[in-house]
């Protein structure tokens, strides 16, 4: 046995961290034991734990979250571990973990300094030791980014730092342990940039938060004797102007090694503006190295570096040039005509400029990220040849732990499922932006609350998303709760600053967190939030009529559906006052919810009594008192369902697939509508029509642009013509996750494993296999552990399912198409399953195989239509002799006989099909098996 994964408030090993919580959690592995019998977590003042100052023992400790109630000193390191014995006697004990308080509540006896000119400084300080140290933090802040030193060396591996930040409210002071770097005699030097901070930001040509760059430190010495010394900034530290001549988030790099570092003097104190916070961002750091993949000398004689992967970094290369030397490197995600493009970019520079002394060194930028696949170079001399060891990219984005893989026999879902992966890779840099590329890469709500819970199976979400939560309450507190439209905001109430399915990220994101991760408490801190946008919602709905809706002058609806005036509208043409009061009703349930689990009991009564009210409104101005939908798009029939706002749901089912009959079964929602088709027409059974809108190849289509070469997700389902050209440039990002909420469906419903209690202390595993895999493998390691559910088809029909649930955790599954024919079974006695195939099935490795009571071979049945059966020449010559009519419509791609279905054939004699032929064809059709 072992304990893995240990970790405080999602995060291993925190130093410096706002503790408004304390949560431990853990994994336990390698055991033959399936329950904890005996649990102790322990937290102590010393590594020695002789000063413990908590302890709980339980055999119901949870490790999906354990409160941990200690009163916490500033400055201080704590250390915690977890003893875990099993039902089988093993025992286990966690390595010993801490996390350390940064300044809380302390004064500060340093001071915010700035350099008195318009550069990017450089501030520093001799430090003087005359004692042998035992310990040394650095406490830092800056507005701008900052990088800090000790003489040559950086200090940690983390960039961009403070990061993104609520500048209406406060910075983040970033902790580091130097113990081991100072020495005396050392120099300490903070270099600072412009960041989101103070470069050109945001919407409408961007904004700036601030015109000043300035840094605050605090140096805090332990000496050998007990002695202590602090050492802070102020107007004694002297001040440089840096190589690096311009920065900025959308403008990219100007590094100048020729002008070297300017000393300007002292530096000047000003007054603080803004207000200093223990730090909430998790580091974002290289997570990976890609290798420059080709070197393309284009028709246009550009010479190109392709990554083969579109990601979000800064590229690096070896810099070996004489003096004077200028490498001009731009950003593009795509080639056009076999040539470098950028439009895209919009008015993004994103540019990178080096300028040579002489020296060798590598070289990448420090103050800024781009978004790209490929990369320009200009300037390379051509006595030092360019070579693809030379150049290199650094992927850059928060410090998540992947937790979710899936693999499968179709080349092209794998794709797909990569393309989500580096989707979220890309944009999840601090906050989840749309897009890593062009004048944008804000945090736009809608992106994120429709992503979450698929990124939370992908990643560890736990601590990042924690982080968004607090910037969006600190903004929405300013708003009487409106929960904005993108971050970092200042459009107040202007720029669309709160939009329906924007703003419920307020109540989505919570309960994602609470169903994923399992823990009240973090649910707890971000309550006031959800209440705060419900409220919001229902006094703006009482202002208004109170008529139980919530109707905005501007609403974003369906984002880029195509069902809108034309198939380039950035709105679908689903009713925006239905949207928002559907979505309205939903923020409402989640709440409920939440306030009954907080035991809020007046909150959840008020909350349950509001979604009645919602919910009647709905029902009456948007249904008919039969329970017909009159909005009659994918997207709304899509939202009603997911949510269960109807009068009749097998009529509303019916009149759900009637649209896509008469879409001819091509997507035509957006970015509300799409994200949930598939798991929609999974809740309805139609699983038939899931598989085929996630298999698709045409246009719109998830593998439309994986034919077309895509590493990522695109924002528009057309962001790349037929021919490789680029739709337009306006607003068409080549990175850009929303859509790649497919892969929730994937998890969920192919590979079938879902949370049935919060934090999957209890898991439903109910694959749902198709012919049209050979086999579909999931792993999902949760809070409470590594799930799998892996099934595989075999030549002869055979299905079998490799299943596995963590230690004390069970797992509900259902085998689907269960038969008792060539039942196979290890790990557990075959008896206990159900007849319907339902089993429970404690901690363990299992394996079940069988033949399925109805032959996953025979793919073909009433629901199949017509245009599904071209390319099966064994059926094609059935319906040439046979049905003709049927064949015809085949081979001419006529798409509204080609919508038609096998069984529905018997009924149209007025188009020639007699009901005793057709039958027997579909009988031998139906018995067709492929593998």
């Amino acid at each position: 046995m072992k304990i893995t994964r240990t970790k405080l408030n999602g995060i291993v090993n925190p130093i410096g961290y706002e503790f408004n919580k304390l949560i431990a959690s853990w994994n336990v592995e390698d055991t033959d034991s399936k329950i904890l019998k005996a649990g102790k977590l322990e937290v102590a003042k010393d590594k020695a734990f002789t000063d413990i100052i908590f302890n709980k023992e339980s055999e119901y400790l949870d490790q999906t979250g354990e409160k941990i109630d200690i009163t916490l000193s500033p400055r201080t390191r704590y250390y915690w571990r977890v003893t875990v014995t099993g039902d089988k006697g093993d025992s286990a004990v966690s390595d010993i973990q801490y996390f350390e308080t940064g300044k809380m509540d302390e004064d500060w006896s340093g001071k915010w300094i700035a350099a008195d000119g318009d550069y990017h400084p450089i501030f520093s300080k001799k430090i003087d030791l005359e004692k042998k140290v035992t310990a040394a933090r650095l406490y830092v802040s800056c507005l701008g980014v900052f990088e800090a030193y000790i003489d040559d060396k950086k200090i940690g591996n983390e960039i961009l730092t403070p990061y993104i930040n609520d500048y209406e409210t406060g910075m983040q002071i970033i902790t580091f342990d130097v113990t081991d770097d100072l020495r005396s005699g050392c120099t300490l030097s903070i270099q600072v940039a412009k960041g989101w901070y103070m470069s050109n930001f945001g919407l409408d040509n961007g904004v700036n938060f601030g015109d000043r760059m300035e840094a605050i430190a605090e140096l805090h010495v332990t000496y050998e004797d007990g002695t202590s010394e602090v050492i802070g900034t102020d107007s004694s530290w002297d001040v440089a102007e840096s190589d690096v001549k311009e920065s900025g988030i959308y403008y990219g790099e100007d590094l100048n090694r020729s002008a070297g570092i300017v000393e300007k003097g002292k530096a000047i104190e000003v007054p603080a503006t803004r207000k200093l916070l223990d730090r909430y961002s998790i580091p974002v750091i290289v997570k990976e190295v890609i290798p420059a993949k080709e070197i393309i000398h284009t028709p246009a004689g550009e010479t190109v570096i392709d990554f083969g992967q579109n990601h979000a970094g800064v590229m690096e290369f070896d810099a070996d040039f004489p003096k004077g030397t200028v490498i001009t490197i731009d950003c593009g995600e795509v080639l056009q005509k076999g040539n470098f493009y950028r439009d895209n970019y919009r008015s993004a520079r994103s540019r990178f400029v080096y300028t040579s002394d002489g020296r060798k060194e590598t070289v990448h930028p420090r103050f800024t990220f781009f978004g790209y696949r490929y990369i320009r170079i200009q300037g390379w001399p051509e006595d030092n040849e360019l070579t693809l060891d030379k150049v290199r990219s650094n992927v850059l984005y928060s410090d998540m732990e992947r937790t979710g893989y899936i693999e499968t026999s179709n080349p092209k879902i794998n794709r797909l499922y990569e393309n989500c992966i580096w989707g979220q890779k890309s944009n999840f840099l601090d906050m989840p932006t749309d897009c890593p590329q062009r004048n944008e890469r804000l945090g736009w709500t809608g992106d994120a609350q429709v992503f979450s819970q698929t990124a939370s199976y992908n990643m560890d979400t736990r601590a990042f998303y924690n982080k968004y939560l607090k910037d969006l309450y600190y903004d929405a507190k300013r708003h009487d709760g409106a929960v904005a439209s993108f971050l970092p905001s200042n459009a107040g109430l202007n720029q669309a600053a709160t939009a329906s399915i924007w703003g419920d990220v307020g109540t989505f994101v919570p309960n994602v967190l609470y169903n994923t991760f399992g823990s009240l408490d973090d649910v707890r801190e971000h309550y006031d939030l959800m209440k705060g946008w419900v409220d919001y919602m229902h006094r703006y709905d009482i202002e208004h009529g109170d008529k139980g809706l919530f109707i905005l002058p501007f609403q974003f609806g369906d984002w880029l559906g195509l069902d809108g005036i034309t198939e380039q509208s950035v709105k679908g043409g689903t009713d925006d006052g239905y949207l928002g009061s559907v979505y309205y009703y939903r923020s409402t349930v989640i709440t409920a919810r939440m306030a009954e689990r907080l035991g809020f009991e007046a909150d959840r009564k008020e909350y349950d009594d509001l979604a009645d009210k919602i919910r009647r409104a709905i029902l009456k101005e948007y249904f008919s008192q039969t329970g017909r939908l009159a909005c009659d798009t994918q997207a709304a029939y899509i939202v009603a369902l997911s949510f269960d706002i109807y009068v009749d749901r097998d009529k509303l089912i019916d009149q759900f697939i009637a649209r896509l009959n008469k879409d001819c079964y091509q997507i035509k929602c957006g970015f509300v509508g799409a994200p949930l088709l598939c798991t929609t027409l999974a809740k309805c059974g139609r699983m038939d029509l899931a598989y085929h809108f996630l298999l698709s190849e045409n246009f719109p289509s998830w593998l439309y642009c994986v034919n077309l070469g895509a590493t990522t997700i695109w924002e528009r389902w057309n962001s790349l013509l037929e021919d490789g050209s680029i739709s337009g440039t306006g607003m068409n990002s080549l990175n850009h996750y929303s859509y790649g909420t497919i892969v929730q469906f994937m998890y969920e419903y192919i590979g079938g494993i879902t949370p049935h209690e919060a934090g999957f202390k209890v898991a439903d595993i109910c694959p749902q296999p198709s012919m049209r895999f050979r086999h579909f493998n999931t792993c999902m390691t949760t809070a409470s552990g590594r799930y799998v559910s892996n099934w595989k088809i075999a030549e002869d029909g055979t299905l079998t399912l490799n299943i596995e649930v963590p230690f004390n955790a069970k797992a509900n599954v259902t085998l689907p198409r269960f038969s008792k024919e060539k039942l196979s079974v290890s790990g557990f006695d075959a008896s206990i399953i159900n007849d319907d195939g339902k089993v429970t099935l404690d901690a363990g490795t299992y394996e079940i195989s069988y033949m399925p009571c109805h032959d996953y071979r025979c793919i073909y049945s009433e629901n199949t239509r017509l245009s599904e059966l071209a390319g099966d020449k064994e059926v094609l010559d059935l319906l040439k002799k046979d049905l003709p009519q049927a064949y015809g419509a085949i081979e001419k791609k006529d798409k509204e006989m080609g919508n038609l279905t096998l069984g529905t054939l018997p009924t149209l004699f007025y188009m020639g099909f007699k009901p005793e032929v057709v039958n027997k064809v579909n009988d031998k059709i139906f018995a067709l098996k492929r593998w």
